[in-house]
């Protein structure tokens, strides 16, 4: 099916990517699949950091049946910066992130929008953790670890099960009244959401799949740069209790821990 791009899109889908050549054609396809089927006209914006792997000949190659855009960054590397990067090109008012891994579910961007459209919804996630969203069996416990970590030091300041993933959507009006935005590392919708002083959140169950190509780009640096990030918008959310920010993100790494290994081991 041809794609017709319309002058203002309904939704705009930032991809930041680095060296996910291999799953770029399967994720187009699938996202323009399910936005055709629920009638929704939007754009996709892939946010490219230079990966010099065939990214730009893909790109080129599908850009005549769907409206892609491409984005080559040459100076700047990280993922939030290439999601703001991709915010800032964006034609819609409407916007939802995901990765180039096909780890979240492009089936599932209709029912982001869906949500977002719901009377004062300033905010939606996809989760891993609702009752009914489900993690691949294939996932590294390790990795499983991590994230559940890494949930829990976050939720003092996110009422939202899943305040980690990287998929969700969000409106152009959340982002201009958000405070000054600094994202250190990979979690910008919990920079997002917090700056953009989110109220009225919204999740929509997902299945996190296994990585199809490509290598993950979780590293220990990446871990230490998500505890400085959290160390910020403590300080952001928490202006007046100093004490709070010392002692919260210390303890709550402890009781995490213990936490998720003793139910990894049960």
């Amino acid at each position: 099916m041809l794609y017709m791009p319309a002058a203002q899109p309904a939704a705009s889908i930032i991809v930041p990517a680095f060296r996910e050549a291999a799953n770029l054609a399967q994720l187009t396809e699938r996202v323009f699949s399910a936005l055709g089927q629920a009638g929704i006209e939007a754009e996709l914006i892939i946010v490219d950091d230079d990966s010099q792997d065939g990214t730009v000949e893909i790109v080129d190659g599908l850009k005549g049946r769907w409206p892609v855009r491409l984005i080559v960054r040459t100076h700047e590397r990280g993922l939030s910066s290439a999601v703001l990067a991709g915010l800032e090109e964006a034609k819609s008012d409407r916007f939802v992130v995901m990765d180039a891994d096909l780890q979240h579910p492009p089936e599932s961007v209709p029912d982001l929008l869906r949500e977002l459209d719901r009377d004062g919804c300033d905010f939606v996630i996809g989760t891993r953790y609702a009752a009914t969203g489900a993690i691949d069996e294939d996932w590294p416990l390790f990795r499983r670890v991590v994230s559940r970590v890494a949930t829990l030091m976050a939720r003092p300041l996110v009422p939202l099960s899943d305040p980690m993933s990287g998929f969700f959507a969000l409106r152009r009006e959340t982002l201009r009244q958000a405070a000054p935005l600094d994202p250190i590392g990979y979690k910008i919708a919990l920079e997002l959401y917090v700056k953009g002083r989110c109220r009225r959140p919204a999740e929509v169950p997902i299945r996190f799949a296994a990585r199809a190509a490509g290598t993950t780009k979780l590293t220990f640096g990446e871990q230490v740069r998500y505890l400085r990030h959290l160390w910020r918008l403590y300080r952001f959310r928490f202006p007046h209790a100093s004490h709070v920010i010392w002692m919260a993100p210390a303890a709550m790494i402890g009781i995490a821990t213990w936490w998720v290994i003793s139910a990894a081991v049960s």
